[in-house]
């Protein structure tokens, strides 16, 4: 069974979401489930910081020796930070998809967004 986090939020995309600052921003990255499924990742396309981006669109792409497969944006909002790791070890994703290999932080538009997503039950149901 994939290791699910109970302290953060999920998409149904297998995204996670987690709050990280004092201003309200929002980290996001893939779930441990949506890595093993890739395979070994060897790049990941991240938006530029100051991108505007929609719940529900893509925000990027993550390829791996399996697939190319669509990151899709969890919150509306603002991107503040890419994990520029991953440029240089796309296997962060794989090795530590919750710590060292997350993807972007968003600054949301609106909170709203943060109570359409999935608690880590409904998560682990969706993929059980």
């Amino acid at each position: 069974m994939s290791d699910v986090p109970a302290n953060l939020s999920y998409t149904a995309e297998h995204e996670w979401v987690t709050s990280v600052t004092a201003e309200g921003h929002v980290r996001v990255g893939i779930t441990d489930h949506a890595q093993d499924a890739l395979g070994d990742v060897v790049y990941v396309d991240l938006p530029e910081v100051g991108e505007s981006v929609t719940a529900g669109d893509t925000f990027g792409e993550i390829e791996s020796t399996k697939s190319v497969s669509d990151l899709f944006v969890p919150v509306s909002g603002e991107i503040v930070t890419v994990n520029e790791q991953l440029e240089a070890d796309p296997a962060l994703v794989n090795t530590d998809p919750y710590g060292e290999g997350w993807l972007v932080e968003i600054k949301p538009e609106n909170e709203d967004d943060l109570g359409n997503l999935l608690s880590a039950e409904d998560y682990k149901n969706e993929i059980a």
